[in-house]
């Protein structure tokens, strides 16, 4: 069962990389927090014309690995 909150298939590479690890790597802890609430913004701005409930599970996803759940 696909989990697209949590551990979407789609941003998993075959090696067993996540995007969000990768994006990591590559930016600094500013840039990081800075991209992660971005992504806070995107969930909770589009979720009454694309995703509802999905929507505000993955922007809670985003607020998690701010507070380093």
């Amino acid at each position: 069962m696909t989990d697209n909150v949590n551990s979407p298939k789609h941003y998993q590479s075959e090696s067993g990389i996540e995007c969000i690890d990768a994006i990591q790597a590559c930016l600094t802890p500013e840039e990081f927090r800075g991209y992660l609430k971005g992504n806070v913004i995107k969930y909770t701005w589009r979720e009454r014309s694309k995703g509802g409930n999905e929507s505000m599970s993955k922007a809670r996803w985003y607020i998690n690995r701010l507070l380093g759940d």
